[in-house]
């Protein structure tokens, strides 16, 4: 888990008031620097947790998606697609989970130059338990009760549907 700052002060509620001082308004980049931290903290506690289970988050993610499709298997280029990462990064991650023997690599049966990820029996076990502690944990947002992460989410939707993630319902 991230070590605590234990600062007597907020320092995002400080550069924000220098911001002003210096710039103009600040809640715009109060919120980024909050969101950028946030996902710091996340990703550190996720990290943690999961490190028992061998995987860093990039890893689980892959899993759970393998896991969620009909046959457990997915070219690269949609597993890419989905995560919304570079391919190299697909490349890379599948090829750990590959060495972990989490995943094995496919030959694609639609596409003869193409290649499938397949959850292996030992990934389909390692991302049930490495979902179950990441579930009692909260994802690390037990800061927030469900009325509270529901608002969160679509503030954070909407910023996802602004920059083109998807198409409005």
């Amino acid at each position: 888990m991230p070590r605590p700052l234990d600062l007597p002060f907020d320092p995002i509620a400080r550069a924000g008031d220098l911001w002003e001082q210096h710039f103009g308004p600040a809640a715009a980049m109060r919120v980024a620097t909050s969101v950028m931290r946030a996902q710091q903290l996340l990703l550190a506690r996720f990290d943690a947790v999961l490190k028992p289970h061998g995987l860093t988050f990039a890893r689980y993610e892959a899993l759970v998606l393998l896991h969620f499709s009909r046959s457990a298997a997915l070219p690269l280029s949609v597993i890419g697609e989905r995560l919304m990462v570079h391919p190299t990064s697909v490349t890379n991650t599948i090829d750990r989970l590959v060495a972990q023997g989490l995943v094995e690599r496919r030959p694609n049966p639609r596409d003869g130059r193409g290649v499938l990820a397949a959850l292996t029996p030992a990934g389909r076990d390692v991302v049930g338990r490495a979902t179950a502690d990441l579930m009692s944990d909260g994802f690390g947002l037990t800061a927030y009760d469900d009325e509270h992460l529901a608002q969160l989410f679509s503030l954070l939707r909407e910023l996802r549907l602004d920059a083109g993630d998807f198409r409005p319902p």
